[in-house]
Order: structure tokens, then C-alpha cells, then sequence
């Protein structure tokens, strides 16, 4: 009879637990489908960003500008998140104010720039030893 009142308990909180991530996520979308408007900021869900044009709910498709001049048609489901103009500037350009170049080393295949590779280089150093 224990294992019973277990199983019973378990299932209602498994069930609960579905119930509130099931609004959580209605909530979510909600708020985000009214930010959804022409003019505003988006990120795709493959992280292109762009300024959305159009939304047309009969063919679910949206229209947006990922370019000056270059509008591409993408399916609604892919509108991922409006993000606001600071969070989507992206400093595609480095440059430093010293003639030296940066400080470049690997981790893991991939390459660390500037205090980040330094300290890696000493991480690297210490398991050597």
C-alpha cells in the first residue's frame, strides 16, 4: 500500500509540474507575440537578426530586413525573440590602441584573445607541471 500512495503522489506532481511549465510557456509566448510588431528588432532562431517588416498569419510567414535592401520571407515559428537595440549591436571589428598585436592562445581548438588567453596560458602552465 506504501508503494501505492508513492506512485499516486509522483503522478500528481509530475502532472502539476506539466500543468504550470504549460502557462509558464502560454505567458511567454503571449508577451512575446505583442512585441511582434513591424519596425521592431529581432533574432531568428538560427541568430540571424533584422527588423521585422510584416507578419501574415494566413500563410505564417513573416518579412524581415536583415540588410538594407535585403528583406527575407521566414517561416513565423522562427521569429525567436525581439531583443532591443543595445543588446544587438554587435562589435564585429577589434582594435587596439598599442602597436602590439594581441595575445592569442588556443584552448581546446578554439582561439582566446587579449586577459582571457593569459590566463589560460598560465592554466595550461600549471597542469604541466
Amino acid at each position: 500500500m506504501g508503494q501505492e500512495v508513492i506512485l499516486i503522489v509522483i503522478v500528481v506532481a509530475f502532472a502539476a509540474f506539466m500543468f504550470y511549465n504549460s502557462r509558464k510557456r502560454k505567458k511567454q509566448q503571449g508577451e512575446l507575440a505583442t512585441k511582434m510588431v513591424p519596425g521592431a528588432r529581432v533574432m531568428l532562431s538560427f541568430g540571424l537578426y533584422g527588423t521585422l517588416l510584416s507578419v501574415d498569419d494566413e500563410k505564417v510567414t513573416a518579412d524581415v530586413e536583415i540588410a538594407p535592401g535585403t528583406v527575407v520571407t521566414v517561416h513565423r515559428q522562427t521569429l525567436s525573440r525581439v531583443v532591443d537595440d543595445a543588446a544587438s549591436d554587435i562589435e564585429t571589428t577589434t582594435t587596439t590602441t598599442d602597436d602590439e598585436p594581441k595575445h592569442v592562445t588556443e584552448l581546446n581548438g578554439e582561439p582566446i584573445y587579449g586577459e582571457r588567453a593569459d590566463d589560460a596560458e598560465q592554466a595550461k602552465r600549471k597542469t604541466e607541471d
